[in-house]
């Protein structure tokens, strides 16, 4: 007897995963590293995930399917910020000791939230547009290049959103070209993963387009279970 994921299961898997990075990018980031000399937040070892993500559901299952991993981000955000304002503004039981280090880490200004969340939803639905603009163009060749092209794009955006309303004129020093220093090395960085996580793509688009495997008699079997036909 045979068993393996079903399409519906592997979408589940990589949506886990979408949903997983995003979340782990905004509360993580909040600690800043340096790569290659820049000084960086260390979300940035989670949020590029996000977009390989996309780009192989939208290969494989279609722009409006890619979308919809958009809107479970969208809310997974909100969910999570509404939690940890909660989190954040409930009074410490009187023996721990470290609330005032927890509130510092867990709380972000209105603007940082506020520009997070918009260069999410600015930055994944200018992929998911470009990934198909370039997939026509290609006539459904190259997709390395329709990968690239697409999340380069969209690092700037999501890049250049978030600078500019969590931190224009925060303060006289946070001009245009000021945070204009600031995002071309950071995008510099994203560019660079975007490059490197091109054979993760092609490995993602084969994950997800292969057969079910099941028997028939399991298949028929798992789909009494949940009432299901099978088509």
């Amino acid at each position: 007897m045979k068993f393996s994921l079903t399409i519906e299961d592997k979408t589940n898997i990589l949506l886990a995963i979408f949903v997983a990075a995003l979340v782990a990018a905004n509360l993580l980031g909040s600690k800043i590293t340096e790569l290659f000399g820049i000084r960086t937040s260390v979300g940035i070892l989670a949020y590029p995930i996000t977009f390989l993500i996309t780009d192989i559901i939208a290969e494989v299952q279609g722009r409006s399917k890619a979308r919809s991993f958009i809107l479970a981000g969208f809310v997974a955000l909100i969910l999570t910020l509404v939690l940890t304002v909660i989190s954040v503004k409930m009074p410490p039981y009187k023996n721990f000791e470290y609330n005032t280090g927890y509130s510092a880490i867990f709380s972000n200004s209105i603007r940082m939230i506020i520009g997070s969340i918009t260069a999410f939803v600015l930055s994944q639905l200018h992929d998911v547009w470009a990934f198909h603009f370039w997939k026509e163009k290609t006539k459904n060749k190259f997709l390395w290049l329709r990968n690239n092209f697409s999340t380069i794009v969209s690092q700037f955006i999501d890049t250049t959103v978030f600078m500019f309303i969590a931190f224009y004129l925060v303060t006289p020093k946070y001009t245009v070209p000021f945070i204009f220093s600031l995002i071309i090395p950071y995008w510099f960085l994203k560019v660079v993963f975007a490059l490197c996580d091109t054979p993760f793509v092609y490995m993602g688009v084969k994950f997800l387009k292969t057969k079910n495997n099941l028997t028939p008699r399991l298949r028929s079997g798992r789909n009494e279970l949940l009432n299901i036909d099978d088509k």
